[in-house]
């Protein structure tokens, strides 16, 4: 049961995380270093890209992750300062080496005007305050000539939305329990199914209607996140097994004939596929675990690296791109786990409360 696998840390999500983060990067390859986002093999074929199944693959493992994370908790404030942890410092401090490293080398502007510009400290204050303010995606005079445009940093376009589902997953659950604890009924788990199938029904709406509801993005997101949850709070339903994930993956391979027939099997196939994954194959992929969640880092930083690649070495191939901005992602993710990510994670029983009571 998904339940039983679910109580122990040995699982897979590590490795799993980090595959997707390196699908993104294999996925924006094409884009950055050709200008046309259109050429990513999958797109033409199926509709969609690696890029976008490894952000579906981050959402449904947030919604289960995060679900546990809620539930488990004794305090919301520990759990919204636990996520607070999770994102921010390592999210800061990319946001700086972009204005303060990339943005100096890469600006056609001289050094004064570069850092006396307003554009710079709106683009930090914007890209690490989240949903307090929309993205900004380009620094003053900073890759003006790259093929795809001046974008900085476009993977953090799902950070808010990311931030979002915590807060509509913590609102929601809290009313929800509330609600039962007043009227002495139990609703929540009915609640959740209501809207996982609200936002799949939206979802098939806006992928096969002229017609977009709430923003395809959003939508898409919130099902996948709502998903995940829904996985968490049926754990103890869910039995894992290798016959089922062969159906469901013979099922995703032959609905590969034809885009509509994929999109529905796709997805909803791909949430029971990523927890078998996560917790089935054991032995040395488990070693994994050792090595640290380099996941976030290769997300955040992959983007402005290939980026400030075809900016220094234009006629650079597609091979190159990928394995080059690998190397270099791989090692900044290094850095910012161990020096940024995994130190401030250590905080999460020092809360600001403790901190001010001296309980520590």
């Amino acid at each position: 049961m998904l339940s039983d696998c679910s109580k122990s840390r040995d699982n897979n999500f590590n490795l799993l995380r980090f595959i997707a983060a390196t699908l993104v990067l294999y996925s924006h390859s094409y884009a950055i270093q050709i200008g046309d986002p259109a050429q990513e093999p999958l797109r033409s074929w199926l509709g969609t890209t690696w890029g976008t199944i490894a952000v579906d693959v981050f959402f449904i493992t947030s919604g289960f992750l995060i679900a546990g994370s809620f539930f488990n908790r004794k305090s919301v404030f520990a759990f919204a300062w636990a996520r607070i942890l999770r994102i921010f410092p390592g999210l800061l401090v990319a946001n700086l080496i972009s204005v303060f490293i990339v943005g100096l080398v890469f600006t056609q502007l001289a050094w004064p005007e570069y850092l006396q510009n307003i554009e710079i400290y709106k683009f930090l204050v914007k890209n690490t305050a989240l949903i307090i303010a929309k993205i900004q995606w380009v620094l003053p005079g900073v890759f003006l000539d790259n093929p795809l445009g001046q974008a900085v940093n476009g993977s953090l376009w799902t950070l808010p939305h990311e931030v979002r589902m915590y807060a509509l997953l913590s609102g929601t659950a809290l009313l929800v329990l509330w609600v039962e604890l007043k009227l002495k009924i139990r609703i929540l788990n009915a609640v959740f199914i209501g809207l996982v199938v609200i936002a799949l029904s939206l979802k098939a709406y806006n992928y096969f209607s002229d017609q977009v509801v709430l923003g395809k993005y959003f939508v898409r997101l919130f099902a996948f996140f709502f998903i995940g949850a829904l996985f968490y709070l049926y754990a103890h339903k869910v039995v894992l097994a290798n016959k089922f994930a062969a159906i469901l993956f013979a099922l995703v391979i032959f609905s590969a004939a034809n885009q509509s027939l994929f999109a529905i099997v796709y997805t909803l196939s791909l949430p029971y596929l990523i927890f078998y994954i996560a917790y089935v194959p054991a032995g040395k992929v488990r070693a994994y675990n050792k090595v640290g969640d380099y996941s976030y880092g290769m997300y955040v930083y992959a983007y402005p690296i290939q980026q400030a690649l075809i900016a220094v070495y234009p006629e650079m191939s597609l091979l190159e791109m990928i394995l080059y901005s690998f190397v270099l992602t791989l090692v900044m993710a290094y850095c910012s786990w161990h020096v940024i990510e995994k130190k401030a994670l250590a905080l999460k029983n020092y809360t600001p409360r403790a901190l001010c009571s001296g309980h520590l």
